[in-house]
């Protein structure tokens, strides 16, 4: 079996597949679409987003989102994928509902803001009140319990993913394993869909109740936080003591139990996924004794203004800012580390200029944003980059990285 599922230009092909289940999913985020590409290999997917730019790029067979595997798979051609904003035609008929849309964090109510998935459970209740509803956004722990009693509709349970932005599609198509939060005959149904239409074979299929479901995901990304921190407040030490952070972070990673992966300092763990889990995790121990979850996040915080002041020491004029992005082969920069460095720096009152090509506006954060990489290199004292980059090569000497390994 190739690495990928066959693929389409977004119009439904005829074929085997036709004879597939009915499913609906929204949201066209990485989530979202790389289950929409997952899926319509041998289902009839129909999804929707409210980004009406997003709808056009699937249906025209283009990836709206920076995923080689989904710009690929959608290009192919042989996909029963069709893309729309209209509820009614994306839900109607569907057996099963995948809502994969995003759940960024309230600081105000110390939650996540889960409104698009109620909204999407409720577009999906009115318009296929028959249709199981499987929810991969992230949500807090109580969340499914909550809308089965509102609802009155037992099949709503999660299924947590763990999915890499820029990698989604693959780790689709290879799971570590699937997690559904239920032991109904619906969700054996969608455990299986996953399975069936994933490469890699006997993939670990768990059923569990919708609590400990929601607490995987969140105690997943948790101690992956965790383990960032970890070897961030290593290298903390060793710069601070001139020592060769890359030999302790070798010898610590030969210990069997410890291992020799995700352990590249960085400015801290950011991006999507990170930063909002943890918190919303230690929210929900707002009535357990804990002390390492308020750690891990304020360690990320710790980071940061050590990072910052490293940088600030060598007296810098003017701080260049290279890509806002959270990591290599992503398009997204939303809570990315070098964000919380950048705003560091210019609070004391240092100029700090960026190089964002994905960027179309002409300043960030009243940064100007350079779009000339040359002139960039130029400008800058020192250049800030969260992961060393090839074209920085000849100005090596004024890049500030912790990168040490090369790698996310």
């Amino acid at each position: 079996m190739s690495d990928a599922p066959p693929a389409g230009t977004g119009q439904a092909q005829a074929g085997p597949q036709d004879k597939g289940i009915r499913v609906a999913i929204a949201g066209l985020g990485y989530v979202g679409l790389a289950n929409a590409v997952l899926l319509a290999s041998r289902h009839r997917v129909r999804a929707i987003d409210i980004a009406a730019h997003r709808v056009a790029a699937v249906n025209a067979g283009r990836s709206p989102i920076a995923d080689p595997g989904i710009a690929a798979a959608l290009a192919a051609g042989g996909l029963d994928l069709q893309a729309t904003t209209d509820p009614q035609a994306a839900y109607a008929g569907a057996e099963i509902v995948v809502i994969a849309t995003p759940t960024d964090y309230d600081p105000v109510t110390d939650c996540f803001d889960t409104a698009t998935v109620e909204a999407a459970i409720a577009a999906a209740r009115a318009a296929a009140p028959g249709a199981a509803i499987a929810i991969r956004s992230t949500i807090p722990v109580g969340f499914v319990a909550r809308m089965r009693a509102e609802t009155g509709w037992p099949d709503i349970f999660f299924v947590p993913e763990f999915l890499r932005e820029g990698q989604a599609l693959h780790d689709c198509l290879h799971p570590s394993r699937i997690v559904v939060g239920a032991d109904s005959a619906a969700a054996r149904r969608f455990a299986a869909m996953l399975a069936d239409c994933a490469v890699a074979r006997d993939v670990p299929v768990i059923f569990t109740g919708p609590g400990e479901a929601e607490a995987i995901k969140l105690f997943a990304n948790t101690y992956l936080a965790m383990r960032v921190a970890f070897f961030n407040e290593l290298d903390s030490y060793a710069m601070a003591h001139g020592f060769a952070s890359r030999q302790i972070i070798g010898g610590v990673g030969l210990d069997p139990r410890i291992g020799n992966h995700y352990n590249n300092p960085s400015f801290g763990y950011g991006g999507y996924c990170l930063p909002k889990d943890t918190r919303q995790l230690l929210a929900n121990y707002r009535e357990v004794p804990q002390n390492l979850i308020r750690a891990v996040v304020d360690a990320n915080r710790t980071r940061k203004d050590f990072i910052a002041e490293r940088i600030l020491a060598s007296g810098p004029q003017v701080v260049g800012i290279y890509r806002l992005v959270m990591k290599q082969g992503s398009d997204n920069f939303r809570a990315s580390s070098i964000q919380g460095i950048m705003k560091r720096i210019k609070a004391k009152g240092v100029s700090v200029i960026v190089f964002e090509p994905t960027l179309a506006e002409e300043s960030f954060y009243n940064s100007p944003v350079i779009r000339d990489l040359a002139a960039f290199k130029v400008r800058a004292d020192v250049i800030v980059s969260n992961r060393m980059a090839p074209e920085l090569v000849d100005v090596q000497a004024k890049v500030f990285t912790r990168d040490l390994f090369s790698t996310d």
